[in-house]
């Protein structure tokens, strides 16, 4: 692909130098549909980012633009805060008979501010006011927010030292593998629980993702989150399942956790529960944790109506005949091959891929080769990003709609992209 020069003067003087996609991809864009994005020259990129992970199906998907604008063009409420409006009840009603009762889910609905970190912070307040406790458990490698709790029980030191401030009240315990299965799950963890000398105060709760996604795309097993479950039950801790950007079908089922067969007491949503790239957020928790006074917890822009409206079109479309899990999984199928074959073709270079549904990551043995097979994919039209402690992770998180066409010529995109570069 030849690219000319972008102007890219305004954002270069004007913006942050927080900014940090733009970097990867020195372009402007224009604008996109399904799993393609253009940039203002006509330059065609497929993207396997999908606004990390809050587009699931797809750019200006037709189904949800068409119900988003007809709303807009009824003057529908926008704003409202937590009011009752008819956006919101037909979300409910929808999210209640497409999700949670098939799956038998008890959950209570909260909406916290509009992004994932507000449900994550919802979610820690709520655990530490039903316990009375203030301790959190997190894992290694979890990511889970920028505000400050988030922070607290995220393990990346680049973003934790952002803060500023000394993060508190958060342990870290091994992740699933973390210890190259040298030590039985947990054994560490319940060590420290049931000495009262080992400086660990009883916690409120542990949160976990199913899948690391920032961490390194690092894959819990069922067996492990099921052992999780029953620790957190054993020791009255609350479970805190993080499905911001696992969730949603990311993973094969609605929810990550299902493949594990448990029920966390609260789960956090947020991405593409909109399915439309608009920001919304749920926290999730069962019924007798409800401990809320009214306005204990709010937020300007909890009432996201639009996103109330998007986000019942996509449920209707894609969740209620069971279809999408499918479709998702014989995808991931095709990814896992087509990651079989790199690695086999570069086996000094790469690690080892792995991934669930459709999230997958291919780790590198030289970290920075990710960052410039990243690049060079830009370079050739296809739109990726890395994760891990040193980027060393190449990430995929391609649409859930992406045709099987696309998503085979984006992989020999990325696989001549890897060629070419290490």
């Amino acid at each position: 692909m030849t690219i000319t020069q972008p102007d890219l003067s305004v954002f270069e003087t004007l913006e942050s130098e927080v900014r940090s996609y733009c970097r990867g991809w020195p372009t402007v864009f224009d604008r996109a549909q399904g799993s393609k994005m253009y940039d203002e020259d006509g330059h065609e990129y497929l993207d396997f980012f999908a606004g990390a992970g809050s587009l699931n199906y797809g750019h200006n998907n037709p189904v949800l633009k068409r119900a988003l604008i007809d709303y807009l063009e009824r003057d529908g409420v926008v704003h409202g805060l937590d009011m009752s409006t008819t956006a919101k009840r037909a979300f409910l009603e929808t999210f209640q008979e497409t999700v949670l009762r098939p799956r038998d889910l008890p959950y209570k609905v909260m909406f916290p501010g509009p992004t994932g970190t507000n449900a994550v912070e919802s979610a820690l307040k709520l655990a530490r006011k039903v316990k009375g406790r203030e301790s959190i458990v997190s894992f290694t490698n979890a990511f889970h927010g920028m505000s400050l709790g988030s922070l607290a029980v995220t393990g990346n030191a680049f973003k934790r030292a952002g803060a500023g401030i000394p993060l508190v009240h958060g342990t870290p315990m091994p992740f699933d593998n973390y210890l190259d299965g040298r030590t039985p799950d947990f054994i560490w963890f319940e060590r420290l629980l049931e000495d009262s000398g080992s400086g660990l105060n009883q916690p409120a709760a542990v949160i976990v993702e199913t899948v690391q996604g920032e961490g390194g795309i690092n894959v819990a097993r069922t067996e492990w989150l099921r052992k999780l479950a029953d620790v957190c039950k054993r020791w009255d801790m609350l479970l805190i399942v993080d499905d911001i950007q696992m969730g949603c079908g990311r993973t094969g089922g609605f929810f990550s956790f299902e493949e594990a067969g448990i029920v966390p007491d609260i789960v956090t949503v947020s991405k593409s529960i909109s399915g439309y790239g608009l920001p919304m957020s749920l926290c999730l928790f069962k019924p007798e944790l409800d401990v809320w006074e009214p306005g204990e917890h709010n937020g300007t822009f909890r009432g996201n109506n639009p996103a109330f409206v998007t986000a019942a079109a996509a449920l209707s479309a894609y969740w209620a005949d069971g279809e999408m899990e499918k479709q998702t999984l014989a995808r991931g199928e095709q990814v896992e091959q087509a990651m079989k074959a790199i690695r086999a073709e570069h086996p000094d270079a790469t690690r080892e891929y792995r991934g669930r549904g459709l999230v997958w990551g291919l780790e590198m043995t030289t970290p920075d080769h990710a960052s410039k097979i990243a690049r060079r994919a830009f370079d050739l039209g296809l739109l990726v990003e890395t994760s891990g402690p040193e980027s060393e992770v190449v990430k995929l998180l391609p649409a859930l709609t992406i045709t099987p066409e696309e998503l085979d010529e984006g992989l020999r995109i990325l696989a001549r992209a890897i060629r070419e570069t290490v």
